[in-house]
């Protein structure tokens, strides 16, 4: 069962990230397995990142994202800012990253827009 578009597939072989989709409950989301993380930032050199898909997609932006493991700055081991919530999805405790997204651009933008935010927020997180 394919939950995200050609394109947003295409995309992500392309890059070579690999994926899975994925349902829990009601939620339809997409995993991003083994995201290179920026070095020396994070307290691990990789994560899994879970992006959930609004009924509406791709219509509707995806709004928040997700990492597993929990994410801890370097070197103080402390949390980034807005990922105290977590989320249980596909039987996992994942760390939400509050990062809302208000310029999405039906028709133009897709999967690789979102990637694109969550690739800044990993980089700029404090």
């Amino acid at each position: 069962m394919s939950l995200l578009p050609r394109q947003d597939r295409r995309y992500l072989e392309d890059r070579g990230i690999a994926f899975r989709e994925a349902t829990y409950g009601n939620e339809k989301g997409v995993i991003l397995s083994g995201i290179t993380l920026p070095e020396g930032k994070y307290q691990v050199g990789e994560a899994d990142i879970l992006i959930l898909l609004p009924t509406s997609y791709p219509d509707v932006a995806p709004d928040m994202f997700y990492a597993l493991p929990h994410l801890r700055l370097m070197p103080e081991q402390q949390p980034p800012r807005c990922t105290e919530a977590r989320l249980i999805f596909d039987g996992q405790d994942w760390q939400r990253w509050s990062r809302h997204n208000n310029h999405w651009r039906p028709g133009t933008d897709g999967l690789w827009t979102m990637v694109k935010r969550v690739e800044e927020a990993l980089e700029v997180a404090q």
